[in-house]
């Protein structure tokens, strides 16, 4: 039986027509889990929020800074790796709270997780040693105190909302390491970001309330109830605005009107809205809206 050089050519031509559109897809579908693995729009923030920092607040150079491109890449893929080990740890809750937003197990096997965690946390803290010994010190403490928070501190009442939220806080102070100053607006911003995440932490635990009380968590939801930890959360804004009231009046003297519109009227309409709240769509609404609040403080620090 002679070979058809033919045919081999036509079965090559039909393998590539259909394996080249799969190989495609297969790419697109890795890329896409990627990015919603590492969270990307929140790294575009954070990023966003470290460069308005640097440009309105500590008047650098930042289009000629590489030792600010280096914070915040370094910041970046610290946060990235973060993201990845939370996802890996929280598989069986987020199959419950957010089936549709799993991806490791999925999209992502469980073993490449771990090892994109190890290798983006590396990098971040490698960056850290061309900027000081200071930041790699810094970055150290973060990773060590997300992979803490996504193994343990989370299941356990307040503990992780407060790590969450010291290292959000650690992100905007961290500027006044890079460039050796004790800016006390960027103290200011640091404590805004520090309490609107502690706030949307603890109301995305009420929006996660059925997943963590079915594998043992231990949130403030599942201890106090969802009306105590509302009041919580009440409490938290009025300590949060007289924060921000006492250090603006004490050291910095910025004028009321601008805490007003751009702080006091956006908390209120949250309150408000958290008064009413009482489905897990209610408080994934108001963590979004957190979220737009925190975006909001960031573009103030032009008006400054």
């Amino acid at each position: 039986m002679e070979f058809n050089p033919g045919v081999g050519q036509e079965l090559s031509t039909l393998v590539c027509t259909f394996a080249q559109p799969l190989a495609m897809r297969l790419s697109k579908r890795i890329i896409v889990a990627l990015f919603r693995l590492t969270r990307t729009w929140n790294l575009l923030i954070l990023v966003f929020a470290q460069y308005f920092t640097a440009w309105f607040l500590l008047k650098a150079h930042i289009f000629t800074d590489w030792r600010l491109l280096m914070l915040t890449a370094s910041s970046a893929l610290i946060a990235a790796g973060g993201y990845v080990i939370n996802d890996y740890y929280d598989v069986k809750i987020d199959l419950v709270n957010n089936p549709n937003r799993v991806v490791v197990g999925r999209s992502v096997p469980r073993r490449f997780a771990i090892l994109l965690h190890g290798l983006l946390s590396m990098a971040g803290i490698a960056l850290g040693i061309f900027l000081s010994w200071w930041i790699v010190a810094i970055n150290i403490f973060s990773v060590s105190l997300l992979w803490f928070y996504s193994n343990l501190l989370k299941r356990l009442p307040f503990v992780g909302n407060l790590a969450v939220a010291l290292l959000t806080g650690t992100s905007i102070a961290v500027l006044n390491v890079l460039y050796y100053q004790s800016n006390l607006l960027v103290i200011i911003y640091a404590v805004f970001a520090f309490f609107m995440t502690l706030i949307r932490e603890v109301i995305k635990d009420m929006e996660d309330l059925k997943g963590d009380n079915t594998f043992g968590c231990k949130t403030l939801p599942i201890v106090w109830g969802i009306r105590k930890t509302k009041s919580f959360i009440y409490g938290m804004v009025a300590v949060f605005a007289a924060a921000v009231l006492f250090i603006n009046q004490v050291y910095v003297k910025l004028p009321l009107i601008y805490f007003l519109m751009m702080l006091f009227v956006p908390l209120a309409w949250l309150v408000m809205q958290l008064v009413k709240a009482d489905t897990k769509r209610d408080f994934s609404w108001l963590s979004s809206f957190c979220k737009v609040i925190m975006l909001l403080g960031i573009l103030s620090m032009a008006l400054v």
